[in-house]
């Protein structure tokens, strides 16, 4: 049964969360490589909670025997075993917290890992319908939200269960009929527990619904700054943030309310269970039916006991809000990768001919945007594929690459069906250059050999030389050694994409897609760019998604797409002479073309 969960802000991201019960069996299938430490410290919790109950027994034998009888020796015995007990309480304590939170730690570590590996494998889909806040607000306020439960709330979830079980039936040993009557309190308790539950799930999903909702609008604020800035947008940006954020702290507020009336009755049932205790013990002490010990130990049981309950039912607050975070971490987990490696992969065989046959495809549920598409591209051709923004030119060369899966029809490469390739290989045979080079902290070096991290420097070097950039990056101040800080920034828009023309370079594909690499360019580099593609492009097969027709006119065929159609396919001038879609794109462009 799928537990998918929306990630779209506007859904409010509550489709379909998993319930606490399939949270908990996750986490528990997640915490079996920590099994040993897990007995250790559940060993360690049962030993703490024995000593800890040994204290009361301890002083019902003084008061009885050694204060009441008058026997010296049974008194300070029982006060020797009381200071051993605490002693042991300690020491088992101790250990018990430390194993713990190393198995909470490890489970949150592998979290992340796990949650960030499935991030990386998922298709290009997944990112075009969600927000990048929410998935920031998953990876960070959800998992740290989980902290305090690890650190603090797992310890005194287990301790004060078993300090629960037990303190219940040494009570039952020292007089059934007294418990029972403080028993009148539960069914109090547990009508309040289980409205708490309920109310309290409820309000944690919308807190972390709203953290993610404050997140994604902070971080579309400080990255469109320079935009907000030049518009004199402050005020309204502000605006913006201070809706969500009031809608933050109202989902707040409300978890705060569901836990104002919850906490004082439970507070109150444990005030009331005692005064039973000291009232109808203290009679039955007076009538001989029970000892003065016994009613003391009881007493003190009892505050052990209540203590437990108090702690359960604040920690289900903390307990509510950790299943909220890890529901919707396992949500985003569970979004299905669309684009999947066949259960027998097989490897490209290095030719360069692609065909599309029938290309249908669309976004999601949305309308076609390709349709009947057929198209042949020889091996070592270069094909320039050109039409107005929205046509559909760039989703032909992302369903080469196999970034998303055709609707309809097939896309082969070397007559090998993309569907069938493993990705590694097709990623290997395959390289796309986008608009704009994105660039990783580290060095220029750094960022070449992400292409192929096993690269030696040589092999990058040479990767440079081969597009006729070594100059540019000797000019830089460390070479090729030269950090380019966050994003890139410390290049040029078209260094930058230098950068990623030599990635190219350094993996030596036999289709190279260029998806309109010049148009971010800045004018100062751009014939340099234009001359690094043009070493690049040299005897492998090429699509380029040209915007600039001078880059079209010098391909070998030029395929026009209007409408998610391919409507002309020929030589540049071929397509002028017939007077077509092209001719007027082409006449339009160079009368717009700077002289």
């Amino acid at each position: 049964m799928g537990w998918r969960m929306s990630l779209g802000v506007d859904a409010e991201e509550r489709a379909d969360l998993p319930g606490t019960g399939e949270v908990l069996r996750r986490t528990a299938g997640m915490l079996r490589p920590y099994r040993n430490r897990t007995i250790l410290a559940a060993t360690m919790l049962v030993s703490w909670t024995l000593l800890t109950l040994a204290g009361p027994l301890l002083v019902r034998r003084a008061i009885d025997l050694g204060l009441r009888e008058g026997d010296r020796g049974e008194l300070w015995r029982s006060v020797v075993l009381y200071v051993l007990a605490a002693i042991g309480a300690y020491a088992t304590y101790r250990l018990s917290i430390r194993n713990l939170a190393n198995v909470g730690e490890g489970f949150l570590r592998d979290l992340r890992n796990q949650a960030f590996r499935r991030l990386q494998a998922q298709s290009l889909s997944f990112y075009d319908r969600m927000n990048s806040g929410v998935v920031v607000s998953r990876m960070t306020s959800d998992i740290d939200s989980l902290q305090d439960l690890v650190q603090f709330g797992l310890l005194m979830f287990v301790s004060a269960g078993l300090l629960l079980i037990l303190s219940t039936i040494v009570l039952a040993a020292l007089s059934l009929e007294l418990l029972l009557l403080c028993l009148i309190v539960a069914p109090i308790v547990a009508a309040a527990t289980v409205k708490f539950q309920r109310d309290s799930n409820r309000a944690y999903l919308a807190v972390r619904d709203s953290v993610g909702s404050t997140l994604h609008s902070l971080q579309e604020g400080i990255s469109g700054v320079r935009i907000v800035q030049a518009f004199a947008r402050e005020e309204i940006e502000a605006g913006r943030f201070a809706a969500t954020n009031r809608r933050l702290y109202e989902t707040h507020m409300d978890s705060v309310r569901v836990a104002a009336w919850y906490l004082p009755i439970v507070e109150s049932a444990g005030a009331l269970a005692t005064a039973i205790t000291l009232g109808v013990g203290g009679w039955w002490v007076a009538t001989d039916r029970l000892t003065l010990g016994t009613v003391a130990a009881f007493v003190l049981i009892l505050q052990s006991l209540l203590g437990p309950v108090q702690q359960l039912s604040q920690l289900l607050n903390l307990v509510q809000s950790a299943n909220a975070s890890l529901a919707k971490v396992f949500g985003l987990m569970d979004e299905p990768v669309e684009v999947t490696e066949a259960p027998e992969p097989v490897e490209l065989n290095g030719s360069g001919r692609i065909e599309l046959d029938g290309v249908g495809f669309r976004y999601g549920d949305g309308p076609p945007v390709l349709a009947g598409v057929d198209l042949t591209v020889a091996e070592g051709e270069r094909l320039a594929l050109v039409g107005p923004t929205g046509a559909g030119k760039s989703t032909v060369a992302k369903l080469v690459a196999r970034f998303y899966d055709v609707s309809d029809g097939s896309v082969s490469i070397g007559g090998t069906d993309v569907r069938s390739v493993s990705l590694t290989s097709l990623r290997r045979q395959v390289v796309v250059v986008p608009q704009e080079g994105y660039l990783f902290a580290g060095t220029v070096r750094d960022n070449i050999r992400l292409a192929r991290p096993a690269a030696s420097d040589d092999e990058v070097a040479a990767a440079v030389d081969r597009i006729g950039a070594t100059g540019i990056f000797d000019g830089l101040a460390d070479g090729l050694d030269t950090e380019v800080q966050e994003r890139g920034s410390r290049l040029s828009a078209g260094e930058r994409q230098i950068v990623s023309l030599a990635r190219a370079a350094l993996v030596d594909p036999a289709v190279l897609i260029l998806d309109e690499a010049t148009s971010s360019v800045d004018p100062g580099t751009e014939s340099l760019v234009e001359g690094a593609m043009d070493s690049l492009m040299r005897a492998r097969t090429v699509i380029v998604i040209a915007h600039r027709l001078s880059t079209a006119a010098r391909c070998d065929r030029v395929g026009v797409v209007l409408d998610g159609r391919l409507v002309e396919l020929g030589s540049h001038d071929d397509l002028i002479a017939a007077g077509g879609h092209y001719a007027e794109l082409f006449d339009a462009w160079s009368r717009a073309a700077p002289a």
